[in-house]
């Protein structure tokens, strides 16, 4: 996400997935019971196929109140589960529960886990007296006409996580039913919505599991839904048009087709002054009170929402096509989405926009000291994570690109993207630019000035 801009506070957060990485993802079966009057989950769920990891946490969200957990395979029986107090990478919403081996000296994780919990979460049913004071992704949130849950953060689902590789599996092939008997739309992430109270959703590519059900209607115009929105057909039409073209532009710059569909979800916050989008492909959810998807389309307003929309459809490369981790992972997923953002802000939406982009990125920065990327050890040290990974990282990326020409640098992100890696860090950040520029000198420079050098912020304005 870029900036608080116009007192709306727009914060776009990225899943760091892979699906094309993840051929061994877990295998979810089983039952969803919703509503949205009680703002209830009650789930009955089966992960199978499960990665035989040693060391190892399972999230569930806090707010679910869990019956049991029972090993299916192979063997069936109860199994008695401990609490993580450990679990330092995950972002507060869930808890992280394991299972002690008979000599409680290490870990059991069964091939088949059976979880049964339910959960009770606040409904607001107006902006008067009935809100909450913030509302944010990782929120289970119920307003009077939908819940809306993303699957990573809020883990309404359990999420296995790998301590070693520092790897999640929150991406999962899924057999499952949901059931809302007042909503009259359903929708599961890689799935189309469906109209209906009861349904079965399933998909053999490993998804997120994010949810939007309620009452609703959604359009579906050249593999695009929109969903919730207040379009008329011709918005519908331009809307549709509008995405197809940012995703051929970052097809035609990096030589990967943007083989997605994309469902856009509008939806309000359970707060009062909060606006953000975020993204878990193929969905793109906008959430906030203020015309919603239909300032993409306003003349008065389209070109600064527009910009958001190139930063999330950057996310299908940077974020869903290529996984990310590590201390860097963070920077370079939002980094790299944002300089792309910009460059096709500057070829397609307005270069007038581009510059007041950049001049803002200039004076956000001009009081902020941060570490160069050589020197980052965790993403904590990024001091303020939204400068490092959405001013300080495109604008240290624009200016390589002044250093090496534009050609090399879309060979660069492509290089990235195509590299196989167990970790994304600082030596796979070096080593794709050092394959890609074929010239040591070229590379030295680069490095010492952008990578290396505590003056790269100045380094870097001073280029552009």
């Amino acid at each position: 996400m870029r900036g608080n801009l116009i007192k709306v506070f727009f914060f776009i957060f990225l899943p760091l997935t892979n699906i094309n990485a993840q051929e061994n993802a877990p295998f979810l079966t089983g039952k969803i019971q919703i509503s949205i009057k009680e703002g209830t989950f009650d789930c009955d769920l089966t992960l199978s196929t499960i990665p035989q990891i040693k060391d190892y946490v399972i999230r569930l969200n806090s707010g679910m109140n869990i019956l049991h957990m029972r090993s299916k395979k192979p063997n069936d029986f109860l199994i008695y589960f401990s609490k993580s107090v450990t679990d330092t990478t995950s972002t507060g919403e869930s808890t992280a529960y394991y299972f002690e081996d008979n000599k409680e000296k290490g870990k059991f994780l069964p091939e088949s886990i059976q979880f049964k919990y339910v959960g009770k979460f606040p409904v607001v049913n107006d902006t008067i007296e009935n809100y909450s004071l913030k509302d944010w992704k990782g929120n289970i949130a119920y307003n009077q006409n939908s819940v809306r849950s993303d699957g990573r953060q809020s883990s309404w689902y359990p999420i296995l996580y790998d301590i070693t590789n520092d790897k999640d599996f929150h991406l999962v092939k899924y057999d499952i039913e949901i059931s809302c008997e007042d909503c009259n739309t359903l929708y599961v992430n890689g799935n189309p919505p469906i109209k209906a109270k009861k349904a079965n959703f399933k998909s053999k590519i490993p998804r997120e599991l994010t949810l939007f059900c309620g009452n609703y209607d959604f359009t579906n115009i050249d593999d695009t839904y929109i969903l919730n929105s207040d379009f008329n057909e011709s918005e519908t039409k331009k809307f549709s048009e509008l995405v197809n073209s940012y995703k051929k532009f970052y097809t035609d710059k990096l030589k990967i087709p943007f083989k997605q569909s994309v469902s856009f979800v509008q939806t309000t916050p359970t707060s009062k002054k909060d606006g953000w989008m975020f993204v878990s492909y193929p969905t793109i959810m906008n959430i906030g009170w203020q015309n919603g998807l239909k300032n993409i389309t306003n003349p008065k307003y389209q070109n600064f929402y527009r910009p958001f929309i190139a930063h999330e459809l950057g996310h299908y490369y940077f974020g869903t096509f290529k996984d990310f981790n590590s201390e860097l992972g963070d920077m370079l997923s939002e980094g790299f989405s944002e300089f792309m953002s910009l460059q096709l802000t500057k070829e397609i939406i307005s270069k007038d926009i581009y510059d007041k982009m950049i001049t803002g990125k200039f004076e956000n920065l001009k009081d902020f000291k941060p570490k160069p990327f050589s020197l980052i050890q965790s993403d904590s040290e990024y001091e303020n994570r939204q400068l490092y990974v959405y001013d300080f990282a495109p604008i240290i990326f624009i200016a390589i690109e002044k250093e090496i020409g534009k050609e090399k640098m879309w060979n660069w992100l492509t290089n990235i993207l195509n590299t196989p890696t167990k970790f994304t860090n600082y030596d796979f950040l070096t080593l794709t630019l050092r394959e890609t520029l074929k010239n040591d000198k070229e590379f030295n420079l680069v490095k010492a000035k952008y990578f290396e050098s505590k003056n790269a912020i100045e380094n870097a304005i001073n280029k552009i």
